[in-house]
C-alpha cells in the first residue's frame, strides 16, 4: 500500500530563490491497483516519484510505503519497492543473465533465489531469446523488458513506473503494458506515470492530474469524464490543465 500525506518538495535556485516543485499532495493506492499520475513535463510527476523512491527527501509531509515511512525508514522502503525511471541505464558489457544476477546480489538475494527468479522471469517476461545476449546488442524494446525484470527481480510489493513505454514502438509498448497488467493481477501496488492517455484508460484504477506541483483532479477515469461532461480522458486533461494555465 502507498499512502502519500501532504507531500511537498521545494528546490532552491540562486536567482529565483525557493521554487516549489510539489505542493502538499496526498493520495492512496491499494494492493492490486494502479494509480496513474499524469501531467505535463515539469508538472512535478517525477519529483513526486523520486520522493516515494527515497531518491529525494521531502521538504515537508511524508509517504508510507508498505507501512514504512520514507523519512524515518528509507532503507526499509527501498527493500519494498521496484523503481523504473525514464532514464534508467543498463550495463552494455553484461549479458541479461549477468545483469539480473548482479542486481539480485545487490538486493541481498542468495544465488539459488536469483537463479529461481531468473527462471520465472524468463517465462513471464519472455527473456528466453536474449537472456545470454549482451545488453549493448539489444533493441530498445528488449532493454526495456530487461529493465522491468530487474525492477521486479526481488519481488517487491510496491512498484513505481515513470514513463515505462517511453521510446518504444507499438509492439514494445504493448508488451510492457501486458507485463504491468500481469503484475497488477498478482496484487502489486503500482504507481504509473505516463503521457499516453490510452495507457492510462487501459490500466489505471484511479488517476491524479498534476500541474505546477498540485493535484487538480483525482478519481477514476470514468468519474472524471462524467464530471467533465463526457469526452475522452485527453479532453478531461486539457480542460483541467487549461483552466489553470489560462489564469496566468
Amino acid at each position: 500500500m502507498i499512502e502519500v500525506l501532504n507531500l511537498c518538495k521545494t528546490f532552491h535556485d540562486r536567482k529565483k530563490g525557493d521554487v516549489p516543485a510539489v505542493r502538499s499532495i496526498s493520495f492512496t493506492c491499494r494492493p492490486g491497483h494502479v494509480f496513474g499520475l499524469i501531467g505535463r513535463n515539469g508538472a512535478g510527476k517525477t519529483t513526486t516519484l523520486r520522493m516515494l523512491a527515497t531518491i529525494l527527501a521531502p521538504t515537508s509531509g511524508t509517504a508510507r510505503i508498505d507501512g514504512m515511512d520514507v523519512n524515518e525508514r528509507p532503507g526499509e522502503v527501498r527493500k519494498r519497492i521496484g523503481y523504473l525511471s525514464g532514464d534508467t541505464k543498463l550495463y552494455d558489457r553484461l549479458t541479461a543473465r549477468e545483469l539480473l544476477s548482479y542486481f539480485g546480489e545487490l538486493a541481498g538475494m542468495s544465488p539459488a533465489s536469483i537463479a529461481g527468479r531468473i527462471a520465472e522471469l524468463q517465462v513471464s517476461f519472455g527473456l528466453g531469446d536474449f537472456l545470454d545476449k549482451r545488453v549493448g546488442k539489444m533493441s530498445t524494446g528488449m532493454k526495456q523488458r530487461l529493465s522491468l525484470a530487474r525492477v521486479v527481480l526481488h519481488d517487491p510489493p510496491v512498484l513505481i513506473f515513470d514513463e515505462p513505454t517511453s521510446g518504444l514502438d507499438v509492439l514494445g509498448a504493448r508488451e510492457v503494458m501486458r507485463i504491468v497488467q500481469d503484475l497488477k493481477a498478482k496484487g502489486r501496488t503500482i504507481i504509473f506515470s505516463t503521457h499516453i492517455m490510452t495507457e492510462v484508460e487501459r490500466i489505471c484504477d484511479e488517476i491524479a492530474i498534476i500541474e505546477r506541483g498540485s493535484i487538480l483532479a483525482q478519481g477514476s477515469v470514468g468519474a472524471l469524464q462524467k464530471q467533465n461532461g463526457g469526452g475522452s480522458l485527453e479532453d478531461v486533461f486539457v480542460s483541467t490543465v487549461g483552466a489553470v494555465t489560462s489564469d496566468v
